[in-house]
């Protein structure tokens, strides 16, 4: 059988992805990821459930409908995390007065005290992370991937 020589250098191998921006944002969606798995497990968390105890502790008395559109996830999958954070003691479901059937979300004061202490480290984290770019440019990264998520309806 031949030799093949094999690239010389790893971090060529992707270039003929280069020129894509879904792959640039995938491999700085990986790198923040990483990262923010290593931050958010120092306080049990998972991004999806740091995401909805956040959320929760924003808007009191919202409803499990209301936060599965808001992490755009189904109601079925958003059970387990509220499992999750109930079963830590960091949220209380309540049965919605007008409909039985519904149930609001609340924090706990345990809960209110993770979420912010975990919005700090994640802060700092973003702050680490980010730092290669100027205040301007970092806004400008929010600003475009907003406009992007607008236009994508998402």
């Amino acid at each position: 059988m031949a030799e093949v020589e094999t690239p010389s250098d790893a971090g060529q191998v992707d270039t003929p992805l280069a020129e894509f921006i879904g792959y640039a944002m995938k491999r700085a969606l990986s790198i923040v990821q990483a990262d923010l798995s290593r931050v958010l497990g120092g306080f049990g968390l998972r991004a999806v459930s740091f995401s909805a105890l956040s959320i929760v502790v924003a808007q009191p008395g919202l409803t499990q409908t209301q936060l599965a559109d808001a992490l755009q996830i189904e109601r079925s999958n958003l059970v387990t995390i509220l499992d999750e954070l109930s079963g830590r003691g960091l949220i209380i479901r309540a049965p919605v007065a007008q409909d039985r059937r519904r149930h609001a979300l609340m924090a706990t004061a345990e809960g209110q005290t993770l979420a912010q202490a975990a919005q700090t480290a994640v802060k700092t984290h973003e702050r680490a992370l980010f730092s290669c770019l100027t205040p301007e440019e970092q806004h400008e990264l929010k600003r475009l991937l907003t406009k992007f998520r607008g236009q994508a309806g998402a």
